[in-house]
């Protein structure tokens, strides 16, 4: 295929994080929020230094030279993608500088420097600095007796300049070294256990209301950490490491152990970007680009605080409540709210529940419940990411406690998420429960839960799949679907995949699920390929497809292939996206939406027209080399007409967004959908009020139900 049919998967994701760069410009939008969205770029851009750059870094460390489809090598690729990443942070910093600090000063919220603050201020800040800076702060000098530190990952320094007093006498009376530069050199970390934004004293008198950065309260007073010096000249700098973990898990006896050991290399991992402040001190600099042994190409000046990240919590303070969206409280579902039994609901037909509209405590309960039930045997999960207090881990560790068996595929290799399973999987296991830690060469993505029940009829056994993770904390953030189901044909496939992933096996046939890397892949294809001969055959070929990433080249070449056919191809794909859609004679008959807003969409939605007899799936899986081969993922059927019509409605009105919607371009450049004679709708808005109202009704019912009971 043609190099210029393809947007490389780098290029894709610089281009979705202008997306949510976006939102951070748009005044619609409150000023807070726009505050959160700038957080987000920062941290997306921080994940993708990590993994995405030192990814390639490394390739071109082994000499690694073959082109990509979009026809660059490796190294080509670096300056393309390093010099988005550059333009990335200045829009950033220009977000920040330009329109977002301005306009929060109208509103009578300003962020001052040191020089900045009155006289009250510099009092509170150095009583700030004495109390809580100054007894856990640590200067670490650099000379010939002190090697360069540790400087840890995506933390703020201050790189500091020092001249001896006695050594600056001396020199006065030494005309011949007046050009000599006897200064010294320390670094002090800004610790993470102070909070990074400071609000300064309220003024007594109507006022606007003053914060600072920690840094800036530190450095008037740098100078007390050193007696005897002089502090000649203070700067800001910030590194960003290799977070790939490189692990031979062929070659691991354990592979728990293993990862342990490879979550403690990453503090050592080369430095991959240097970000330093405006103005910083041209020796300085030299010195930690030599320490760190860093190019300039991979030095970032920035004007204004290192890590954006920081107003993620300043934008959430309790006394800005008013500048940004009003918080949404998942509602409960209406299938399960007022019983008591959750498996005599699932027992009657198929549920679903669509979050962060509607709750997660269903999930939770569903878990909960098991754990208490004398006439539940056993349990089985994968967990892939959890919350730090997990509500799931809780109830399992209670179910083992309880004497029930409980399996728990615990994935080990989630990227920064691995030091976090770790500590769960060890409470697991010590709870009694069969803990297993993943798979060597592939990642365990799919999200599956079985609950074996045994009752009066016999043995019965719940299920519940989903597109997102088994965490209460991002199932208030993400979209995502859950489907529980009784049915023997679901319950057969989850039971059979539990085993092959605790024991040996290579089964491939499935009753309802498609599984990768065995089946999903091949699924795909046929069903695309049936679209496409079914329009050959004079009928009509429909695909709808929503995911996070469409990036698998066969896929793309597939889909190409059935544009070309006459299939009408509808993708909403929220961020990396290689295919191109609407060029002439190739993609005409394809069109991409991209949708940025307040929760991140991560539901996987497949639908194939099929001549009429039409399918709909939701899947844990992307369309994505790493989904279709390296990962165990599943792809299950809605069938209960019910749940069918939920489903195709989710679709649909997530298609006629017209607010939060981008439009991909036949350039690769996406665009706002022109509003002008639509319906203005916001999806994420409209399943939020649409939630509230269908838990209002089944509430109400419920209220009738009990006043006719009385």
């Amino acid at each position: 295929m043609r190099e210029d049919l393809y947007i490389n998967r780098e290029v894709s994701w610089l281009d979705f994080n202008y997306r949510v760069l976006e939102e951070a410009y748009d005044k619609t939008n409150p000023i807070m929020d726009r505050y959160k969205f700038l957080a987000i770029t920062a941290s997306n851009l921080d994940e993708f230094v990590m993994v995405r750059i030192a990814g390639i870094m490394d390739q071109i460390g082994v000499g690694y030279d073959k082109r990509g489809i979009d026809g660059r090598t490796p190294m080509e690729l670096l300056g393309v993608i390093n010099a988005g990443a550059h333009e990335m942070m200045k829009r950033q910093y220009n977000c920040l500088n330009k329109s977002l600090l301005p306009e929060m000063e109208q509103m009578g919220i300003e962020l001052v420097t040191a020089e900045e603050m009155t006289a009250e201020e510099r009092d509170y800040a150095e009583d700030y600095f004495n109390e809580f800076c100054y007894p856990v702060l640590t200067p670490q000098a650099i000379d010939n007796s002190r090697p360069f530190p540790l400087v840890k990952n995506n933390q703020v320094y201050l790189c500091i300049q020092l001249v001896d007093t006695q050594e600056s006498k001396k020199k006065k009376k030494k005309e011949k070294d007046k050009d000599k530069d006897e200064s010294l050199m320390a670094i002090l970390e800004i610790p993470s256990v102070i909070p990074r934004i400071l609000a300064l004293p309220a003024p007594e008198k109507e006022g606007p209301r003053r914060y600072t950065f920690v840094e800036e309260v530190i450095k008037p007073h740098a100078g007390e950490l050193f007696p005897g010096f002089n502090v000649k000249n203070i700067g800001e700098f910030r590194i960003t490491r290799n977070g790939d973990l490189d692990i031979d898990e062929d070659e691991a006896e354990d592979l728990l152990m293993e990862i342990e050991k490879s979550i403690k290399q990453r503090k050592w991992g080369a430095c991959i970007r240097l970000e330093i402040g405006k103005g910083f001190n041209k020796k300085a600099l030299k010195k930690l680009m030599d320490e760190l042994e860093i190019d300039e190409p991979l030095v970032y000046e920035l004007k204004g605080p290192l890590d954006l990240t920081c107003f993620m919590k300043f934008q959430g303070r309790p006394e800005f409540a008013q500048w940004r969206t009003p918080g949404w409280k998942p509602v409960p579902s209406p299938d399960f709210y007022g019983h008591s039994d959750i498996f005599k609901v699932i027992r009657e037909k198929d549920r679903l529940i669509h979050h962060p509209y509607q709750s997660f405590d269903a999930v939770i309960n569903f878990v909960s419940r098991a754990a208490e039930d004398p006439a539940v045997l056993a349990i089985k999960q994968t967990l892939y990411r959890v919350s730090g207090d997990s509500p799931i881990i809780a109830a399992l560790i209670k179910a083992a406690e309880n004497g029930k068996q409980v399996t728990v595929l615990v994935e080990l290799k989630a990227r920064f998420d691995e030091a976090n399973n770790i500590v769960w999987a060890k409470k697991l296991e010590k709870a009694g429960c069969h803990v297993i830690y993943g798979l060597v060469g592939l990642k365990i993505h799919c999200k599956m839960i079985l609950v074996v029940r045994e009752e009066s009829e016999g043995i019965k056994r719940y299920v519940h799949l989903g597109t997102g993770n088994y965490n209460d904390v991002t199932a208030g953030l993400y979209t995502d679907i859950g489907m529980f189901t009784a049915k023997e044909s679901y319950a057969t496939d989850v039971s059979t995949l539990f085993n092959l992933l605790s024991g040996y096996s290579h089964y491939t046939l499935w009753n309802k699920l498609e599984v990768a890397p065995s089946t999903l892949r091949d699924a795909f294809v046929r069903m695309i390929t049936r679209e496409i001969e079914n329009v050959k055959m004079g009928g009509k070929g429909l695909i709808v497809a929503k995911m996070n990433a469409l990036i698998d080249d066969p896929i793309v070449e597939l889909l190409y292939t059935a544009s070309q056919a006459g299939v009408e191809i509808h993708l909403i794909v929220r961020g990396m996206c290689s295919l191109i859609p609407g060029i002439p004679g190739i993609s005409d008959n394809i069109v991409v939406h991209s949708i940025v807003g307040t929760f991140l969409e991560h539901s996987r939605i497949y639908y194939f027209y099929n001549n009429g007899d039409d399918e709909l799936y939701l899947s844990s899986a992307d369309w994505m080399q790493r989904n279709l081969n390296r990962r165990i993922e599943t792809l299950f059927p809605i069938e209960d007409e019910d749940l069918r019509k939920e489903v195709f409605h989710i679709l649909d009105i997530t298609w006629r967004d017209t607010i939060k919607t981008r439009l991909m371009t036949g350039t690769g450049e996406y665009v706002r959908l022109d509003k002008r004679g639509k319906e203005l709708l916001e999806c994420q808005d409209y399943f939020c009020k649409e939630a509230e109202e269908r838990f209002f009704q089944a509430k109400k019912k419920l209220e009738g139900t009990k006043r006719d009971e009385e």
